[in-house]
């Protein structure tokens, strides 16, 4: 009887020592999955970010030329196309569609005359010129999705 007595302690011990062993492993495990998705996540929002705030600038840059210039050419608009197909790629339907209305309300002031300062004025009371405004604001909660970063 000691002699299994023995044995059955030594594998009970290594049972044990096992079990340990793979609990520590799953946790160790777990951990390092969830910094991988948290890399991730912080990565793709960063890219979102980078994204709608190189959209932004050019917006903002490009209504602002096109309520004082008048014109046909759309050469200037391709780095903005460009983007909302990048965004394509990554963002929700309804950021791309604001972006699309953005792209919309910038070609329709450059096919527009130009404006004076007491127009601006009018067309500023009406909120006619915050175009990012539903743009922005829909990116705001995507990224939120993504948590702070």
């Amino acid at each position: 009887m000691d002699g299994s007595g023995s044995i059955l302690t030594a594998m009970v011990g290594l049972a044990g020592a096992a079990v340990g062993g793979f609990g520590s492993f799953m946790t160790s495990w777990l951990t390092v999955r969830a910094q991988i998705s948290q890399k991730v996540r912080s990565e793709a929002r960063s890219r979102r970010e980078t994204i709608y705030s190189e959209f932004i600038k050019e917006a903002t840059r490009l209504f602002g030329d096109a309520l004082g210039h008048e014109r046909e050419d759309i050469s200037d608009l391709v780095t903005l196309y460009s983007l909302v197909a990048t965004m394509r790629l990554v963002a929700h339907n309804e950021v791309i569609e604001r972006a699309e209305r953005v792209l919309d309300a910038i070609v329709k002031a450059y096919l527009g005359p130009n404006h004076t300062l007491h127009e601006l004025r009018q067309f500023a009371s009406e909120g006619g010129m915050d175009p990012l405004r539903q743009f922005s604001e829909a990116c705001r909660a995507e990224l939120q999705r993504f948590g702070d970063a």
